[in-house]
């Protein structure tokens, strides 16, 4: 199901990095994520209510400017 929060998200698995890109443009990398947290939400049915519920506040992150 497309998300009305999230537009796009990518892994990188040998750094434990989540970058997330939001509809509102803004992007952001979460740090020292587990490869298992990564694959739960891409097999989630919301993605904006599990990035709420299990990577927003849990994970250290920093923004990406272009």
């Amino acid at each position: 199901m497309p998300s009305t929060v999230i537009q796009s998200f990518k892994y990188h698995a040998p750094k434990r990095q989540l970058l997330i890109v939001f509809r509102s443009g803004r992007r952001y990398v979460y740090e020292d994520v587990p490869e298992e947290t990564y694959e739960e939400l891409r097999r989630s049915f919301s993605k904006g209510e599990f990035f709420n519920e299990r990577i927003r506040e849990r994970f250290s992150f920093r923004r990406v400017d272009d």
